[in-house]
This record gives C-alpha cells, structure tokens and sequence, in this order.
C-alpha cells in the first residue's frame, strides 16, 4: 500500500510538510518546514532545536543563500520519520524558519494545489510505479 506524506499550503502560499526529528536517542521534536526547491540539502533546524535534541555539529559547509551571499553552515547529523521510517540526514543549522531541501525530497514526487489551505501530497516513486501495474 502506498504511503503518503502530507502537508499544506500556508497563508503566505508557501507549502510546508510537518516532521518529526530527532538524534539517536529517545529526543524527538516535531517541526514544520517548508519546501524549498532552491535548497539542495536535507533540512535546516535552528540552533534551539538541534540543542533540544543534543544533536552536535560534525562538520561545516559553504552555502549561496537565495540573495547571493556565502554562508557557513553547521552540519548535523539527525534523524526525521521520512515515509513511515526513520532516516538518518544531514541537518544544517540555520535560525530562519526550517526548510525541507530537495536531497530530502529526492526520489519522491511533490505535488501541491497553490491555494491557502492546499493539500501537499509526496510519494515515493517506486510507489507510485506499484500502483500503476
């Protein structure tokens, strides 16, 4: 049976999934991050919530924010309930509302109805092959 992941449009047209993130442990916090086709990483978190979950930095990266300027992230390693399972992903820290990048996304089909209040629909494309036979 098909599993899909849900989220909505919000009231500044952006289209947000809600997440459950946490660290190898029992810490688990839920957060709501919006999709950003322009982000090619995993997730950000703020610092307030990689703190809540104990998570430490393992590495850092350079990053082009959507205006041009460079960045250095912090990099962390996290886990987030991703289609019915844990997966381990790299987390960046940034203190801007959270974001759902496209190494997250990938392999999956979004689809989004681009109405305050619209549905958020993300499947796996092995799924989506399964329910075409």
């Amino acid at each position: 049976m098909a599993v899909l992941i849900h989220g909505v449009v919000d009231q500044n047209c952006e289209a947000t999934v809600r997440l459950v993130v946490g660290n190898a442990d029992t810490e688990r916090q839920v957060v709501d991050a919006i999709i950003d086709t322009g982000f090619t990483g995993f997730l950000t978190l703020p610092h307030s919530v990689l703190s809540t979950l104990n998570l430490k930095p393992y590495s850092r990266e350079e990053g082009t924010l959507a205006d041009g300027s460079e960045v250095i992230f912090d990099v962390y390693s996290g886990f987030v309930i991703w289609d019915g399972a844990f997966r381990r992903i790299d987390i960046n820290a940034s203190d801007a509302t959270p974001l759902a990048g496209m190494s997250l996304l990938y392999g999956y089909r979004v689809q989004f109805d681009t109405i305050e209040g619209g549905e958020v629909k993300i499947q796996a494309f092995h799924e989506l092959n399964q329910n075409l036979q």
